[in-house]
């Protein structure tokens, strides 16, 4: 059974930055692809990065227009860990981040997240 466990929310002034970490167990962490995620009570999930599995296009990432530039997602497969780097945030950054983890080595299909971190909040001022 894949775990996931999220940290590293809280709370930042606007233009301020926060890493976010995710721990994860219960398979060969690097075969997978990863992924962070985002929701806003009332409002849908949504997407904002992924990175694919070593062997998938040399771990490509992904990211949503809203965080190109601001937001990083990188992996350390020799810790079992994902990070998500957030800079120049935002109030509209604001939200509970999910960790994800895909089934396959490629994070470009969305749908293919199938495990979810318990989310840690992320709160921006302004």
């Amino acid at each position: 059974q894949v775990q996931l466990v999220e940290s590293g929310g809280g709370l930042v002034q606007a233009g301020g930055s926060l890493r976010l970490s995710c721990a994860a167990s219960g398979r060969t962490f690097s075969s997978y692809a990863m992924g962070w995620f985002r929701q806003v009570p009332g409002k849908e999930r949504e997407f904002v990065a992924g990175i694919n599995a070593i062997n998938w296009s040399g771990g490509k990432t992904y990211y949503v227009d809203s965080v190109k530039g601001r937001f990083t997602i990188s992996r350390d497969n020799a810790k079992n860990t994902l990070y998500l780097q957030m800079n120049s945030l935002k109030p509209e950054d604001t939200a509970v981040y999910y960790c994800a983890a895909h089934e396959s080595g490629n994070s470009a299909w969305a749908s293919g997240f199938k495990y979810w971190g318990q989310g840690t909040q992320v709160t921006v001022s302004s």
